[in-house]
């Protein structure tokens, strides 16, 4: 008995041992035990090396529309074929200037002709044929040649002009003309997007967006009758007499100058309102030219002892017919009121007698030298025909 006690006392640490470590391996490696799924196993089995089918994917979501793209695009399909090219042929005669040549060939002193061309923009008003344009682009020209952005070209006669407002109106005789709709400027807002097109810089047909600056510039020295649309649309030589258009569409304006690059300005275009460009088109179908008031005087812009521009207007001189000259006015006189109004300057003079009626009277106020002021009034005359 007491062999079999030590025996046992013998072997029970080394029992106790093997299952400790039993319970140890069970415990890190429960797949071990009978029964057990060895999907539960804690380091997962590798996956089979398959192809990846591109099908089983799924769809990825549509991105969603652009905002205002589709709008503009939609505007420029209806009124970009109302926007055409306008290429001009002027006769320049030039004085031609001797050299070595001269001396032994006395026939050649004298002049010589050459030719020059010129393209801008115009915009087309309706089926008959009319085309709205700026009238720098056409001035003095022998030959205008219309060509539209389907192909077709024509060659165009000069209904009428209005310097004043650097407008021209043309006319093509073709068939089945796109139509640029009418906007109104009045109601155009600094802020709101506008789109020009034209013909840039011997380019095709070019779109350039931009926003309504400002509305109602004035005194730019760019025209008599000045009230123009700014934008930051881009707009390049050959973009004159092309269209300004809102979002929807319509027309707010002809496109007419720029600021000179030369000046490091950038981002700075004026376009004439519709409003008015609606105006003066219908006077020139109808009576092939605006009729406008004229006082035929030429006149200084004042500046105070700093040099900045003070009210009133000197008289320099007068044109032919000039009423001025018939009352009394004399160079030298200073011009202050004009029917009680202030005058601010020599544009503001003659806009404000421009929009009279020809045949009625403006009463004046001002300041002679050595002399002192004066009232009178001066009889409005029409505006003759420039030539």
């Amino acid at each position: 008995m007491s062999r079999l006690t030590r025996l046992v006392r013998f072997l029970s640490p080394w029992i106790a041992l093997g299952l400790a470590g039993a319970l140890l391996a069970v415990y890190l490696r429960p797949a071990l035990l009978p029964g057990r799924d060895s999907t539960v196993a804690l380091v997962p089995a590798p996956l089979p090396i398959a192809r990846p089918v591109l099908t089983s994917l799924p769809a990825a979501p549509p991105l969603p529309a652009a905002r205002g793209s589709a709008g503009y695009a939609d505007a420029l399909v209806r009124v970009a074929p109302a926007v055409v090219n306008i290429s001009t042929r002027k006769v320049v005669v030039e004085r031609r200037f001797p050299d070595l040549s001269s001396w032994f060939a006395p026939d050649s002193l004298g002049y010589r002709q050459r030719e020059e061309l010129s393209r801008g923009s115009g915009v087309i008003l309706d089926t008959a044929g009319h085309i709205a344009t700026n009238y720098h682009v056409i001035k003095g020209v022998q030959e205008i040649v219309v060509q539209l952005v389907d192909g077709r070209s024509a060659k165009a006669t000069l209904v009428g002009t209005d310097p004043e407002t650097d407008l021209a109106i043309l006319k093509i005789g073709l068939d089945h003309l796109p139509v640029m709709p009418l906007g109104r400027s009045d109601q155009l807002r600094v802020g709101d997007i506008v789109l020009a097109i034209g013909f840039p810089l011997g380019l095709g047909q070019t779109v350039t967006q931009g926003i309504c600056s400002a509305t109602g510039r004035s005194q730019l020295g760019l025209a008599m009758l000045e009230n123009f649309i700014q934008t930051d649309a881009a707009i390049n030589p050959g973009n004159s007499g092309g269209a300004l258009v809102n979002a929807e569409g319509e027309l707010v304006g002809i496109n007419t100058a720029i600021l000179s690059h030369e000046q490091g300005v950038e981002g700075i275009g004026f376009a004439i309102p519709v409003n008015l460009v609606r105006g003066v088109a219908q006077e020139i179908q109808s009576k092939g030219r605006v009729v406008r008031g004229w006082s035929g005087l030429g006149l200084y812009d004042l500046t105070d002892d700093a040099g900045r521009p003070a009210q009133g207007v000197e008289v320099a001189g007068f044109y032919p017919g000039s009423p001025g000259a018939a009352i009394g006015l004399r160079p030298g006189d200073v011009l202050t009121e004009l029917d009680g109004q202030p005058i601010t300057g020599r544009q503001d003079f003659l806009g404000r007698i421009a929009r009279k009626t020809p045949g009625g009277t403006v009463q004046l106020k001002g300041m002679r030298p050595g002399a002192g002021r004066f009232d009178t009034k001066m009889p409005v005359v029409q505006r003759p025909i420039e030539r």
